[in-house]
């Protein structure tokens, strides 16, 4: 009995150290498991059709990566194997040329996406040039011009394009994401702020084909995976409205300024919000 109880933990215990050996690839597992990635899926829409919007209001809003709430989109900001940022995850899809994803990118001279941009368009728009020097075996000085990897951190601001909508056929309020933009700091030689500048349009129905397929960090439990689309579908970010569907096609900024901007953000808001509740009796 002692001999057969003897060999049981013996190869309980050979089993339990096997589970921490390395792999046959020869590299050492970062975890207590080797992960098998599964095929994520985003969710389809709804079926919509134009009779079944009996009310829409457009709005465009500004989500900032700096805040706390938004940090999963904004890090890790240099590169690791184990996640990618937000920004990374997008670069990657419209320049990569191993990529699997039919992504395209729409120029930013208006928000409609009108003018598509090719693979070398993106990457001229996006990559900064620096003029190297350098003398050669011959004792000639070499000036060359380089492209400088795109800083990732250098975007903290997205702009996003979405349409709220009362669906009659199933009697709910809905918004849809159409379009989501990346805005760029820019600095001089100096290193002082110059502003923003949009890069990109992106249409998001396209977009959220690599957002299912990119696991984001999940602070609450990081060993169930959540993607970007989920994060996007299920409206976890903090952004305000810049911007709604009006005659004059002009931003709150255009008539508004400080804290008036803010509570004018907060208003259409607000409309929004009182519309569907105006629609039903309690």
């Amino acid at each position: 009995m002692n001999k057969l109880f003897f060999l049981g933990s013996l190869l309980f215990f050979q089993t339990s150290i096997a589970q921490f050996c390395l792999p046959k690839s020869g590299s050492v597992r970062d975890g207590l498991y080797t992960p098998h990635h599964r095929s994520l899926r985003f969710v389809p829409y709804t079926p919509l059709r134009q009779a079944d919007v009996m009310w829409s209001k457009r709005t465009w809003r500004i989500l900032d990566l700096r805040e706390k709430i938004n940090h999963p989109l904004y890090f890790p900001i240099e590169a690791i194997t184990s996640r990618t940022s937000f920004v990374q995850m997008i670069m990657d899809a419209l320049t990569c040329d191993y990529t699997e994803y039919n992504l395209t990118a729409y120029d930013v001279i208006d928000d409609e996406f009108t003018v598509r941009l090719t693979k070398s368009e993106v990457v001229d728009k996006s990559f900064t040039k620096e003029e190297i020097s350098y003398e050669n075996d011959e004792g000639e000085i070499i000036t060359k011009s380089v492209d400088n990897p795109f800083d990732f951190a250098s975007v903290k601001r997205l702009r996003i394009k979405e349409e709220w909508f009362f669906d009659n056929q199933r009697s709910v309020m809905n918004v849809r994401i159409i379009g989501l933009c990346l805005v760029q700091e820019k600095f001089d030689e100096m290193g002082e702020y110059k502003g923003e500048k949009p890069l990109i349009w992106l249409y998001f129905p396209e977009l959220r084909i690599p957002m299912s397929s990119t696991a984001m960090f999940n602070s609450r439990n990081p060993s169930a995976i959540i993607t970007y689309d989920h994060l996007f579908m299920k409206r976890r970010f903090s952004s305000y409205v810049y911007k709604e569907s009006n005659v004059f096609h002009r931003g709150i900024a255009s008539y508004k300024t400080g804290v008036d901007l803010l509570l004018e953000s907060k208003d259409i808001e607000h409309e929004i919000f009182e519309f569907e509740q105006d629609l039903w009796e309690y």
